[in-house]
This record gives C-alpha cells, sequence and structure tokens, in this order.
C-alpha cells in the first residue's frame, strides 16, 4: 500500500463502526483469566461485541499462535482486531505492539513471531508500540505478568470503541516484526519440499504450507500413489507411499492418505485416526515434508 493508501484506511478507521474484537491466547477456560480480558473490554464500551477465536493454544507456542491468527483473520470483516496474547516474555522488553495490516484489519500482541505468517500472507502497513503510559488499565502498574488483561485487551477495545485512533496507540515503528523461521516451498525435479505447519488439532492430520496448485502444477493428479518423507532436523521421522484422494472415504479405517484441507492446502490423514498420534509428527519450526510421484 502506498502512503496515501495507509493515510486514508486509517481516517476511514473501519474498526470504529465494526466495534469487534477477537481474543486469541494460551489461557485455557480453567480460571479467570479469558474473562478478566473480556471484562476489561466491556468496561471501556459495552457496546464492543467480544469474541474468542481459542484459548486452547498450546502453552507457550508461539508459532501455532501465528497460524491460528493467519487461518482464521481474513474470514472476519476488515476493521475486526484481533487481541493475540501467547506470551513465554510476558513483562521482558519484548515489543507490545499494535499492527495494521493491507486487510485492514488490527493486531494487538506481543511482537515475539506472532505476526509471522499474517506479515508473510497479508502484510503489515504499519506497526506501532503500545504506550503503557496511555494504553494501559488504570492501577495495574505494578503487574508485569498479565499484559493481556492490562495491556492488550485494555488497548485493543479502545480502538474498537473509537476512543483513541491507531495513531494515538503509541511511537511508529518500521515495519520489521520479529519473525519464525518460514520456508516456502520448493520444487526440484518433481519432488516437492515444505513444512508441516500445524495439526487439524481435534482430528491429528497434518496441514503443509503446499498449496494446491502448486502439488498440481507439479503434476500429481487424484488417485495417484505418492513418496512421502517426513524429517524433523534432518532426522527421519517417516517415509511412506500414500494415496491422493478427495475424501476419507477413498481409504479403509485406519489407513492414511493425501488429500486437500479447507483451506487448499496438502495435508495427510489418517481415515478415523490421528496421524501425528499414530507416527509421532509435530508442526513448526524444524519440521519438514517432501512428496514425489512413484
Amino acid at each position: 500500500m502506498t502512503g496515501l493508501e495507509i493515510k486514508a484506511l486509517k481516517d476511514r478507521a473501519p474498526w470504529k463502526e465494526r466495534k469487534t474484537v477477537v481474543f486469541l491466547s494460551d489461557f485455557g477456560y480453567a480460571d479467570g483469566a479469558v474473562s478478566a480480558m473480556h471484562g476489561v473490554a466491556d468496561q471501556v464500551d459495552r457496546t464492543l461485541k467480544l469474541e474468542d477465536l481459542t484459548h486452547e493454544i498450546p502453552q507457550f507456542n508461539i508459532w501455532e499462535a501465528s497460524y491460528r491468527l493467519i487461518q482464521t483473520v481474513e474470514y472476519w470483516a476488515p476493521g475486526t482486531i484481533f487481541v493475540c496474547v501467547v506470551d513465554p516474555g510476558v513483562g521482558s522488553d519484548r515489543e507490545s505492539v499494535a499492527v495494521l495490516l493491507s486487510s485492514g484489519h488490527i493486531i494487538v500482541t506481543p511482537d515475539n513471531g506472532t505476526l509471522s505468517h499474517v506479515s508473510k500472507g497479508i502484510g503489515v502497513v504499519e506497526r506501532r508500540r503500545i504506550s503503557e503510559t496511555t494504553n494501559r488499565l488504570k492501577d495495574s502498574q505494578k503487574s508485569y505478568t498479565f499484559y493481556g488483561r492490562d495491556v492488550y485487551a485494555y488497548t485493543g477495545a479502545k480502538l474498537a470503541a473509537g476512543i483513541i485512533s491507531f495513531d494515538e496507540v503509541g511511537p511508529l515503528l518500521d515495519n520489521d516484526v520479529v519473525m519464525l523461521e518460514m520456508n516456502d516451498p520448493t520444487v526440484d525435479e518433481g519432488k516437492i519440499t515444505g513444512s508441516i505447519d500445524i495439526l487439524d488439532t481435534r482430528y491429528g492430520s497434518i496441514w503443509t504450507n503446499v498449496s494446491d496448485t502448486l502439488f498440481s502444477n507439479a503434476g500429481f493428479r487424484y488417485g495417484d500413489r505418492i513418496r512421502v518423507d517426513i524429517e524433523y532436523r534432518d532426522r527421519t521421522v517417516y517415509g511412506a507411499f500414500l494415496p491422493f484422494c478427495k475424501n476419507f472415504t477413498q481409504v479403509d479405517k485406519g489407513e492414511s492418505l493425501i488429500y486437500v484441507n479447507s483451506l487448499l492446502d496438502v495435508a495427510i490423514a489418517v481415515n478415523q485416526g490421528s496421524f501425528s498420534d499414530l507416527y509421532g509428527v509435530k508442526t513448526g519450526e524444524g519440521w519438514k515434508i517432501s512428496f514425489k510421484k512413484c
């Protein structure tokens, strides 16, 4: 986006019309942490719409938080504000930021890698450090371990309510957010190598960063038997020939298959089972997967 386009987006401020804050964290629901964030936002403006993406991110798993944002953000209307709190370094010198995306969404978060996927897949057009002098919950200055409540929920709610403009979040920073290690898929002599981005958590399927378009352009077709190899930091974890199927019913119960997931990326599953549990395959930095036609 050009400077003029960014200014026009900020002047239009679609978040003031949306008045919606979506929360994501690794807090779980066993205590009152999630409710406390909602309560802070509600006290800022009782007309705000407060929603949850998930609070079941595995503890301290910045990679998964980053992926869940890119999986979800663009299904919400421009102007929606996301408060993302997976913060192993809470209270340290990591930056607390609000970023404006080219899509018109805002994310309020610690800048510790949670912005990796949206930065690469959507684009950050402006990043600001949250000023804790003006954008921190009253009487919370002695608390250093609950920024989700005291800083992020509070700032996100003030933005959504139109109490502050995006410029009033705090000082302008460059757009170089903290990036996790992310590798684009490669194609070499009919072999595609990519990464394992995430699990379909409830079912244990593994989702890769290989798009169905790249897969098709490389010559893979439904019905093919394809060699699949999975490595973790150069150690082989899994290797087998699997069929490329349109749905799970094309293999017997308990058998593995390659398919295209709901994000139109290549994935691997076990029919009525968990591929991740069965073979000890995880996700994130260091995990690689390759596909080669028989």
